[in-house]
């Protein structure tokens, strides 16, 4: 395979032919580095480039994997993590001004974990601001490798961008109401969610402490499968961190969907849903069904009062977390991160607990759901691929907002894991994707769903012409 090939290739493969040595670690950096410098001026979708370490790391990994050490599927890959997770003497910024000149003592705990796998680090991902719905006035966004007059995305716009335009082949998101899912949809990625505590947040920048989840973004069910496996388990520094044992999520990966049951609530996938969301849905129902998948009619409890929730519970939770720099700097901040700090400001304790027990119930509900099924089958957003024009209204558009929401932030309130997967593209060749959810550490039938519906259609598989 000619080099100038290599950069569409799923995160597995290249890692086979890096570890069986037809190609090299640094081989594979230098080409991705070079990508990088050729298409990101306009792309925007990192902020670091951390091309010496990189370059390092490749040559490490290179020199164990020709004395037979083979640590696993990541050793040698060139992958990149969102600029808000900690990585020691590297400018960690999280989008913001204040921290343009951070530069940790100490990687978090998923850098860590991705380096002792033996990735090499490309370098930190551009992001919004704080990691909530814009980005900083002073931050260029990243762009669309569709379509630049499309959407790239919120938070974890970098890292969609990225791995979209074959400049890593994984990357690190994190899902605070969404952010892993809005970038996988809108630039045609693989992103899986996983449960709340799946994987540890020590030295990841927080949003909002009992919303945030990290994982990966990938171009298949399989390179998140592998990710995650990487990522996932307890942490001594990070005491939310699950001990739940952590599967081999490749291991029953080819099962196949025969037998599972798959809830579909039909009147919520279609509520305010536009034409290319539902039409997308009712082909991924056929290749569902076809594939085996035991299709059963659920009713999702209400979502609605979880939304509404959400914003002032969420800026709570992000209130607390810049109580150090807000509102003593309040004058660094964008308007739309001041804003949210601002709401939960405004809350009053009864407003909280409030919440804390409608969360407490809606949770239940969902859990009492799974009772019966094994998949949810939902879209990504109800909205296919929006545009820049439209989300520079999304303030003034509360219905746009609701829109967006509506299949996502749900699921950071309950902590349920989901996978996203490309289905389907709009008459302007842009992606639309829909979601799996599972029960609470049952990410190993995301990926063996996500593997299914991937080895029988291939929208993962198309890719933006650069």
């Amino acid at each position: 395979m000619a080099q100038a090939e290599w950069h569409y290739l799923e995160l597995l493969d290249i890692g086979r032919r890096i570890q069986s040595k037809e190609i090299s670690s640094v081989e594979a950096t230098q080409a991705q580095l070079d990508r990088i410098g050729k298409l990101d001026g306009a792309l925007k979708s990192y902020a670091t480039v951390m091309a010496d370490a990189a370059l390092e790391d490749a040559r490490r990994a290179d020199k164990e994997i020709a004395a037979g050490t083979i640590r696993g599927p990541l050793h040698g890959v060139p992958i990149a993590v969102k600029d808000l997770c900690w990585t020691k003497g590297v400018p960690t910024a999280a989008g913001m001004t204040i921290y343009k000149d951070f530069r940790p003592t100490e990687d978090a705990t998923v850098v860590r974990k991705l380096r002792d796998a033996g990735a090499v680090n490309l370098g930190k991902l551009q992001l919004t601001e704080g990691a909530y719905a814009d980005h900083h006035p002073k931050i260029t966004p990243p762009v669309n490798p569709w379509s630049k007059a499309h959407w790239s995305g919120a938070s974890s716009s970098g890292s969609g961008v990225a791995t979209a335009a074959g400049m890593c082949y994984g990357s690190l998101g994190s899902d605070t109401g969404g952010s892993i899912r809005f970038p996988s949809a809108a630039n045609g990625c693989t992103g899986l969610k996983p449960t709340w505590g799946r994987v540890s947040r020590y030295g990841v920048f927080e949003l909002a402490a009992t919303l945030d989840h990290i994982g990966p973004m990938t171009r298949s069910a399989a390179d998140a499968g592998a990710m995650l496996s990487v990522l996932a388990g307890a942490d001594p520094s990070d005491p939310t961190a699950s001990i739940e044992p952590v599967p081999n999520y490749l291991a029953g990966m080819t099962r196949g969907l025969r037998r599972l049951r798959i809830g579909v609530d039909p009147n919520w996938n279609s509520h305010r849903v536009d034409d290319q969301v539902k039409q997308m849905l009712t082909s991924v129902l056929k290749v569902v069904s076809d594939l085996g998948g035991d299709i059963r009619e659920v009713k999702f409890p209400d979502p609605e009062q979880m939304i509404t929730d959400w914003f002032p519970l969420c800026g709570v939770e992000t209130a607390v977390a810049h109580e150090k720099t807000y509102p003593a700097r309040k004058d660094e901040y964008g308007p739309a991160l001041a804003g949210l700090i601002d709401l939960g400001h405004g809350q009053s304790g009864m407003d909280y607990q409030k919440i804390v027990l409608r969360r407490n119930d809606f949770r239940g509900r969902v859990q009492a759901m799974f009772q019966n099924i094994d998949l949810l089958l939902i879209p990504a957003t109800a909205v296919a691929s929006p545009t820049m024009a439209q989300m520079a209204k999304l303030g003034e558009d509360p219905e746009l907002l609701s829109a967006l929401l509506r299949y996502t932030c749900p699921f950071d309130m309950t902590g349920s894991p989901t996978i996203t997967l490309p289905a389907a593209f709009t008459p302007q060749n842009t992606p639309v994707a829909f979601q799996f959810v599972s029960r609470h550490f049952e990410e190993e039938l995301l990926v063996r769903a996500g593997w299914a519906f991937q080895q029988a259609t291939d929208w993962h598989r198309k890719h933006p012409s650069l």
